[in-house]
């Protein structure tokens, strides 16, 4: 065999659940070309790699990520090539940037200026595309025509969508605009995306009945594709929200894989069995439902997604203005502290649980690293005032970290067979998440050596196949001949996660290696310049 690389003496960890095993791997244009277990006549090729026992597994799939800027920005992209990710779905949480015209695209660079930056203004992208097809074409191009750091998916976003046709009105469509919606979902599923995803506690899409997510459902699954919602709360109602969104899919005919499943807030403290036995039942039943996690217990998202759904109707502006006039913040103000608004998933707000993450305004760089209530002790007001102030100062622009989650939901939904590992990785702030630089080592190192929640085997495979699987991509997930090149080798006994909360960017230990079609992304333990990264496209048609 004429092999570009040989692999010898790999712990082959193959992405099914199977027990490790030796062998060298071979591999050519960008494939693997050959396994040959321990015994075995040894292949020769044109470079050969010693692994010295490393485990190597396919490369890492992160089922929620939102690079969708930082992979045009950054082309060194460590934050997830240096995990052994070497694909990550975008379009998470119903927004992201296509398919847009020029009002919504600065809209929706406005509103998720906090996960990803890109607000207007900000020239560190040029927003050239307006549909999936063009959004994905960009990515292809990536750095002058070389590509990108990582391979990439995207999801539609719904809340884009409705964007799009109808603004931010908190009302149901007219049928001439649950027309225009549907015919965006096709056109984005026709030009490659591998489904949609919802955020229904961030307007606007939080204001879409079930009926109109069920027609563009209908759409999604007539072109094989899946739906991922991060449902409507993951506090009070937690259950009845996943309920709503089992029977939805199953009205529309759609597979479903449910965002960042998890069962957050004091009132579901260790209800993660009633979770699963829920889509045990549905499983059983005949529904097809996957879902990801991410191995932390606190959330991550922006300040201004705590609002009440009714103060964010008109768009950012419209939000700021309310914010600015004292009757109407108080009505804010009574809604997310006694009420418990639907953006803070139902619960009454704690202001301890609420730590600023980053700013977009450096002047605020103060608030960052403490809860809104230690800030507002500083500075001898009440936590909502400094809240208020600070959602106006920073255009709403501030991130946060909602100490809101349990370690036993967390460890008890991962051993399930349908899960699968999504990072959720916020990569902005001073002091973001340290589940974007540490998810999947984090996995391999705290969860499954430490602890043994999970053989070793079982957490790669879910890591790899069943994302894979849930992506249709029939030639990923695998260490298998045929199967693209796309690996990644670590050590199981020092495989780590560097990020901590005090030092979220730091990067992981023990993965020397990681391969993208055939081609050294990380390389003794160091990024190189190699940009093997693209859009991964379903192809689907109507029959599919």
């Amino acid at each position: 065999m004429n092999l570009d690389l040989v692999i010898r003496d790999a712990l082959v960890i193959d992405g099914t659940g199977a027990p490790r095993y030796r062998a060298d791997v071979g591999i050519r244009d960008g494939r693997i070309a050959a396994l040959c277990p321990e015994g075995a006549p040894r292949p020769t090729g044109a470079r050969t790699l010693d692994a010295h026992g490393l485990a190597l597994a396919p490369g890492f799939i992160d089922m929620h990520a939102h690079s969708d800027l930082a992979l045009l920005r950054d082309p060194d992209h460590s934050a997830k090539a240096a995990q052994g990710v070497t694909l990550e779905v975008l379009g998470q949480d119903g927004l992201s940037y296509a398919p847009v015209d020029d009002r919504t695209l600065a809209e929706v660079r406005r509103a998720v200026a906090g996960w990803n930056g890109g607000a207007p203004g900000d020239t560190g992208v040029d927003f050239d595309w307006r549909t999936v097809g063009g959004y994905l074409d960009r990515l292809d191009h990536g750095f002058d025509g070389e590509g990108i750091a990582v391979n990439a998916a995207y999801l539609i976003p719904q809340g884009t969508v409705r964007m799009y046709a109808m603004g931010w009105e908190d009302r149901e469509a007219t049928p001439q605009e649950l027309d225009r919606m549907r015919r965006l979902v096709a056109d984005g599923m026709e030009q490659g995306a591998v489904g949609m995803s919802s955020g229904l506690t961030y307007t606007p899409g939080m204001y879409a009945p079930d009926a109109e997510l069920t027609e563009l459902c209908r759409v999604v699954a007539r072109y094989g594709g899946y739906y991922c919602p991060h449902h409507r709360s993951y506090g009070a109602g937690a259950l009845r929200a996943y309920e709503e969104m089992v029977e939805l899919t199953r009205a529309a005919g759609c597979a479903l894989h449910l965002a960042h499943a998890t069962m957050n807030f004091g009132v579901n403290e260790g209800r993660a069995p009633e979770l699963l036995a829920l889509l045990d039942r549905a499983l059983a039943t005949g529904s097809d439902i996957t879902l990801d996690t991410y191995p932390y217990t606190p959330g991550c998202t922006t300040l201004a997604a705590m609002l009440p759904s009714w103060a964010g109707e008109g768009g950012p502006g419209a939000v700021l203005a309310r914010l600015r006039d004292d009757a109407t913040a108080e009505r804010i103000r009574h809604a997310m502290e006694v009420v418990g608004a639907d953006g803070c998933h139902g619960v009454p707000i704690d202001w301890e649980t609420i730590e600023i993450s980053g700013v977009g305004d450096p002047a605020l760089a103060p608030y960052v690293g403490r809860t809104v209530a230690q800030s507002a002790r500083l500075r001898g007001e009440a936590p909502w005032t400094t809240a208020r102030r600070l959602l106006i100062d920073d255009g709403l622009g501030s991130t946060i970290l909602q100490h809101v989650g349990h370690e036993e939901n967390v460890r008890t939904i991962m051993r399930h067979r349908i899960h699968t590992g999504g990072s959720d990785g916020i990569l902005q702030g001073a002091k973001p998440h340290p589940r974007a630089y540490g998810t999947f080592p984090h996995y391999l190192g705290h969860y499954a050596r430490d602890l043994g929640v999970l053989s070793l085997e079982e957490m790669v495979a879910h890591l790899t196949s069943r994302p894979a699987a849930r992506l249709r991509l029939p030639d990923r997930g695998l260490i298998k001949e045929g199967h693209r090149a796309d690996v990644v080798l670590f050590d199981p006994g020092t495989v780590a996660a560097g990020a901590t909360f005090e030092r979220p960017r730091t990067l992981p230990t023990g993965i020397p290696y990681v391969l993208i079609d055939g081609k050294f992304v990380i390389e003794d333990g160091r990024r190189t310049d190699v940009l093997a990264g693209r859009a991964v496209r379903r192809t689907p048609t109507p029959a599919d």
